[in-house]
């Protein structure tokens, strides 16, 4: 009997789940890959509500550019305000101690809210994720991220188009995992009925 693996955190599974119990992220059911490639449609999604854990959303931060700098900038922040606080509290270095509080504590909020922010944003994925409808769409572009280095990998940006009502959307999503999709090639976008900008694909790569 196969294995199932999570492409996440590599937990294995005898018998196929809709998500990772250890880390929630979505699984791929055996002999059905994320896209068939040009010449088949990819696969579809079980029925809404899926079963898509809330700690999926820390996932998907992992390989948010957006969410890493602002988690570098609370680092910083945290470590500033520290030092500062210390020398601030000493009379001899008073002078040194107070520039680095007061910037560490404007690093520590500028990090805090991004962090909030790229949180919801992650938030509104897995939402879509659970209840979103699914339509085909079309990758677009396939990218990696020179610029962010995250446990020695850089993440990728994979762009897409697909059309709900007559009207034409764009949507992107992130991953660290080398994705094994084309521009040109079918894949399953989930988007909210409501507000079709918020999308993403299916499975989320």
């Amino acid at each position: 009997m196969s294995r199932i693996v999570c492409p996440w955190c590599g937990t294995g599974y005898v018998a196929f789940r809709s998500n990772c119990g250890q880390c929630g992220g979505p699984l791929v059911e055996p002999g059905l890959s994320p896209s068939e490639g040009p010449g088949g449609d990819p696969p579809m999604p079980p029925p809404p509500p899926r079963a898509i854990s809330g700690r999926y959303a820390w996932r998907l931060m992992a390989s948010d550019g957006w969410a890493i700098g602002a988690g570098i900038f609370t680092l910083l922040g945290g470590i500033f305000t520290f030092l500062g606080a210390l020398l601030a509290l000493a009379i001899p270095t008073a002078f040194v101690g107070v520039p680095f509080l007061v910037l560490g504590i404007l690093f520590l909020a500028l990090g805090v809210a991004g962090l909030s922010r790229r949180h919801r944003v992650a938030g509104r994925v897995v939402e879509v994720l659970r209840v979103g409808e699914p339509v085909l769409g079309r990758v677009a572009t396939v990218e990696r991220n020179p610029m962010v280095r995250v446990n020695r990998r850089h993440p990728w940006t994979i762009a897409y188009r697909f059309e709900v009502g007559g009207s034409h959307y764009e949507g992107r999503v992130a991953t660290l995992n080398p994705p094994a999709l084309r521009p040109g090639w079918p894949v399953r976008v989930l988007y909210l009925p409501a507000s079709p900008r918020l999308n993403t694909l299916y499975p989320h790569p």
